[in-house]
């Protein structure tokens, strides 16, 4: 049986690449999260790149600790992290084992299982936000700690990336990560999908306030 071409999975060496190269790639691509419940798949829409030592806004800025450890690992893994007490949040590690960068998965489009999305996620007020943001998406694909080191390119694992349908690069946008201040406040590498209803409304940072 000959697998369509946008359910090919991708390889590691797709992940073996700078992450400013891979974070507009992933654009368009499918993401299966396997279940025991069953699966569901999301198309991504946008994507935030994090360049490790070269990256203020990143986890890796100042070097390897518990929490991050996985970005220093193989490409094509998972890294998943706890924040403000409340959420996890999906990344994929980027280039060479050893070299830190990995791309966070801010939002995409559901399109299959989404009686399990909306399970997971029961205050979504409609199918087009049940992963528009990185929380939501990591909630909607039952993502937590338990997925952190995940191989996305091993077959029969919990997380796949399939070949998906990529857009056509007049519809690629870019523009500074939301909620990131400090020296890589302007970066430009947020990519998303232009016109794309999943993709999650931009924020700037906001310093939070002393009590």
């Amino acid at each position: 049986m000959i697998t369509p071409p946008e359910q090919v999975p991708l390889d590691r060496a797709f992940f073996d690449r700078p992450v400013l190269d891979i974070a507009p790639d992933l654009l368009g691509r499918t993401l299966v999260r396997t279940t025991e419940q069953g699966p569901v798949t999301l198309r991504l829409t946008e994507v935030e790149a994090y360049d490790g030592p070269n990256d203020p806004g990143s986890h890796a800025y100042r070097g390897r600790t518990d929490r991050n450890a996985v970005m220093f690992g193989p490409p094509g893994h998972a890294y998943v992290y706890f924040t403000y007490g409340m959420w996890f949040c999906l990344n994929l590690v980027c280039g060479p084992e050893g070299t830190p960068s990995g791309v966070l998965l801010r939002g995409g489009e559901i399109t299959t299982g989404a009686d399990l999305a909306r399970a997971h996620r029961p205050t979504s007020r409609k199918d087009s936000d049940l992963a528009q943001g990185p929380a939501r998406l990591a909630t909607a694909l039952a993502v937590d700690r338990s997925l952190n080191g995940a191989d996305a390119c091993g077959p029969g694992g919990p997380l796949r990336i399939l070949t998906g349908t990529p857009p056509p690069p007049a519809l690629v946008r870019t523009g500074p990560r939301t909620g990131v201040g400090g020296a890589g406040a302007d970066h430009p590498w947020r990519y998303w999908i232009d016109g794309d209803p999943t993709v999650s409304p931009y924020r700037a940072h906001a310093p939070r306030k002393r009590r």
